[in-house]
């Protein structure tokens, strides 16, 4: 039987009650109700569980996320999501630049950051979903750890895969030994998405531009979280913001954090108009903090894109447009802090575990963005140290090293290193529009081209 992943109410219920309980809303007397029901906790992983509930069950669900988003947040005042508020909290909000923009970077400088996408995705792809104790055990048994180079099934003992098997969507495509180009993923097929959009709309693009264009060039079983939420609520005749909220627990999700790229690639200089374009592309799926994700990434990377800051600058930048009451600086503000205290990498990671793992979901933007900021600044922006200790961190690996890989791309000062680069052979696989295929130098040119527009 056809269990769809992400969307049925009786797996929605469980998520909600876990981000009613972080967002600040008492969700105990609806959880008591569902559980005496015989309703079930979440999948811990999965997007679906694994048998179909009764119809009265599903009924129920369906009525208790009314109810859910019915209870009012205690952290309503200091977690908005409207961008105005959002600018009202943040006393260090960028200035706009007095005198003109900085002249575009030239190509290579896109090419660089494209590419260090592209491979910390890629690092990350076996391992995502496995738990940390699983990564540490499957790279140590190769010799790569601390990791410094691609996952291998080389050598790794028989009884330590049956334990930890690698992600079975991606192991074809993303170990050592079978790497050839750079295979689909949502974390390249986002960005792609946002440069159709700035090509089709310009930098004034709408939310309701984004909704469209999702339409006409994402396929849905491409989406996931999030975003499957929201294309559900469009085809259902709902409208932005409310796509974003209605029947949507994973709001906060990494979803929005990881089509901020483009935004940041295209402003350079410039963290206040990449994170208010951020802003307009997440709301249509994400609230609160799953928005300031995305705007804390495409600031840091619109400033890290200059050339002129190191990363501990670009992070600080990026932190200005996040509320600094929120969830997520604190986070943020808390994983810098271990960065800097600590040597080992490990106890930074086991730390940020410890604090997350026993409430958030492993793919929940407070976590892992707490771990982007993490990495960078354990590595001081080094690449390889970037991607390796942000996949090693474990929750959303491919994600994660993404995100990573393209910031410590920006901040070197020469090209990647070719045992990073060359498996991919300048090809990137994807179901987007006409991209199938598209060399990473292509992109680059056309990510300028953006840019350089008014």
């Amino acid at each position: 039987m056809l269990r769809l992943t992400w969307v049925q109410p009786e797996d929605l219920l469980g998520h909600e009650l876990r981000q009613a309980a972080q967002d600040g809303r008492e969700p105990s007397a609806i959880a008591a109700r569902w559980r005496a029901a015989g309703g079930a906790e979440a999948p811990e992983r999965a997007g679906a569980s694994a048998q179909p509930p009764t119809r009265y069950l599903r009924l129920l669900a369906e009525d208790l996320l009314d109810e859910l988003a019915d209870l009012p947040s205690r952290l309503a005042d200091q977690e908005p999501t409207d961008l105005a508020r959002v600018k009202t909290l943040c006393p260090n909000w960028p200035t706009p630049q007095a005198t003109s923009p900085p002249l575009p970077p030239r190509p290579a400088r896109f090419q660089a950051a494209w590419l260090g996408r592209a491979v910390g995705c890629l690092l990350g792809k076996p391992v995502e979903k496995l738990p940390l104790d699983g990564i540490r055990q499957l790279a140590r048994s190769t010799g790569n750890w601390p990791l410094n180079s691609y996952f291998t099934a080389r050598g790794v003992p028989a009884e330590l895969l049956a334990a930890h098997p690698w992600n079975r969507r991606s192991a074809p495509t993303s170990l050592a030994e079978n790497i050839d180009g750079m295979p689909e993923d949502d974390d390249l097929n986002y960005p792609l998405l946002n440069l159709l959009l700035l090509q089709r709309h310009g930098k004034d693009f709408t939310t309701a531009d984004v909704a469209k264009l999702w339409l006409d060039e994402l396929p849905a079983g491409r989406t996931f979280t999030a975003e499957r939420i929201a294309y559900r609520n469009l085809l259902t005749g709902l409208e932005p913001p409310r796509t974003a909220r209605h029947h949507n627990p994973f709001r906060e999700w990494i979803g929005a954090l990881i089509r901020a790229d483009v935004h940041g690639w295209t402003n350079p200089g410039n963290p206040a108009a990449a994170a208010e374009q951020a802003h307009r592309d997440a709301t249509l799926t994400h609230t609160a903090n799953g928005v300031y994700a995305a705007m804390f990434t495409a600031a840091t990377i619109a400033t890290a894109t200059t050339g002129t800051h190191d990363i501990h600058t670009c992070l600080r930048i990026g932190l200005a447009v996040v509320p600094p009451g929120s969830r997520l600086a604190r986070a943020i503000r808390h994983a810098l802090q271990l960065a800097r205290k600590h040597r080992d990498f490990d106890e930074v990671v086991d730390e940020l575990h410890a604090t997350y793992s026993p409430t958030h979901h492993w793919v929940h933007a407070i976590p892992n963005t707490a771990l982007i900021a993490a990495a960078l600044t354990h590595a001081d922006g080094d690449f390889t140290g970037s991607i390796c200790r942000a996949v090693s961190g474990g929750w959303d690996t491919d994600s994660n090293g993404a995100t990573v890989g393209s910031i410590a791309a920006l901040l070197s000062d020469s090209a990647l290193p070719d045992r990073w680069t060359t498996p991919l052979k300048n090809r990137l696989a994807t179901s987007v529009g006409d991209f199938n295929g598209i060399g990473f130098d292509t992109l680059a040119r056309l990510t300028h081209q953006e840019t350089a527009r008014p």
